[in-house]
């Protein structure tokens, strides 16, 4: 009797091109995946960030369908291993189960990943909890280790006056009159349509650089690659509904546009950049944003608005959840000391750290004091 399933690992760029139609389907298939697995996003990052043979997609196969895929390449360091599709730039990193066939998609899937990583140790970093490499490390037999990765925080995938509700009496009317003040002003704001998305990114990320001038700004963000990716991932996430692309108007100048990314479960805003002449008008772009991410989940049924990677004190003025998102690693007994190594490597990372946290404590009280330098 033939197999129900087979199992590839694919390794040259154009097949990974060709997967896009029967990945798109098992996306639509697995609810817990986020627009950080879907295949418009996750190619366009290789043909920016990849390296020339290091890709290794784990595909399992049911005739012309796929049951699953784990979007991985190689690395050599700081250890030969096995990693996520998606990099940093990449809120969360998981693989994609046919929720229809999950117990022969999760068997197959974890079988072939050992098959795959004979050599190499496999390191899921940002996994939500919840996802679907997690049932993975559950059947896994072999070494395994759970450590903490990124906080995301998130909210309730409600409308505004709901999200409103939560806070407490005096900041929600500071909230509503932050809310009248853009009304105020006449910013308006328009959802871009696919035909004109790419020209709408290349605003926000001049928008973006222009807000961030003369303070720390993550350095990726103006890069002409990690453009290029937005670009050509983005549009095609619109279209297939993935992403929304939102233009801000004050008068007849585009002052501020948002990239809000979205799948079955949950909406996040990923990216923006905002004319400063707003902040010059007193108006609150924070709340502006989240005004808006929150509109595109009122008539879909996602339970979370994520504010994504990231515990800066102006997400908290919503009262989120503090999610912790986990990584798994995974080794054959063959490659446990690769485990170990990597293990230390926490460890290690987890006491710096805390060495480099005690020691700006200890110099933000002297100068409080008016001690000097440490």
């Amino acid at each position: 009797m033939k197999p129900a399933y087979t199992t590839e690992v694919v390794t040259d760029e154009q097949d990974f091109a060709a997967l896009a139609p029967a990945w798109a389907r098992l996306y639509r298939r697995c609810a817990t995946a986020t627009p950080f697995q879907s295949h418009a996003w996750l190619h366009s990052w290789w043909l920016s960030y990849g390296g020339r043979g290091r890709l290794r997609l784990v595909v399992v196969r049911s005739g012309d369908d796929l049951l699953a895929v784990a979007p991985l390449m190689a690395v050599r360091r700081p250890l030969p291993a096995l990693v996520p599709l998606g990099g940093a730039i990449s809120d969360y990193g998981d693989v994609l189960v046919d929720d229809e066939r999950t117990e022969t998609a999760v068997a197959a899937l974890t079988e072939a990943l050992g098959e795959a990583a004979r050599t190499s140790l496999i390191d899921f970093r940002e996994v939500r909890p919840g996802s679907a490499v997690e049932r993975v490390y559950e059947r896994w037999s072999g070494p395994r280790r759970r450590v903490s990765d990124s906080v995301c925080l998130e909210l309730p995938a409600v409308p505004m006056d709901e999200l409103l509700a939560r806070l407490p009496s005096a900041k929600a009317q500071r909230v509503r009159a932050k809310l009248r003040k853009l009304t105020a002003l006449g910013v308006r704001r328009e959802i871009v349509h696919p035909d004109v998305v790419d020209s709408a990114l290349r605003r926000l990320l001049e928008l973006h650089q222009l807000q961030w001038q003369g303070r720390k700004v993550t350095n990726e963000h103006l890069r002409a690659r990690f453009c290029e990716h937005l670009v050509r991932s983005v549009g095609p996430m619109v279209r297939s509904g993935d992403a929304v692309v939102t233009e801000f108007r004050l008068d007849d100048d585009v002052v501020a546009v948002d990239l809000t990314l979205l799948s079955r479960r949950l909406a996040g805003g990923y990216l923006y950049g905002a004319h400063p002449r707003l902040r010059e008008h007193k108006a609150d772009v924070a709340v502006m944003l989240l005004d808006a991410c929150s509109e595109h989940t009122r008539h879909e049924a996602r339970g979370t608005l994520s504010l994504l990677r990231g515990n800066e004190p102006y997400k908290h003025h919503w009262r989120p959840e503090p999610v912790v998102n986990q990584r798994l690693l995974l080794a054959r007994r063959r490659t446990a000391p690769l485990l170990s190594a990597a293990m230390w490597d926490v460890a290690a990372r987890r006491r710096g750290k805390e060495l480099l946290r005690r020691w700006d404590e200890r110099r933000e009280q002297r100068e409080r004091a008016g001690g000097g330098r440490p």
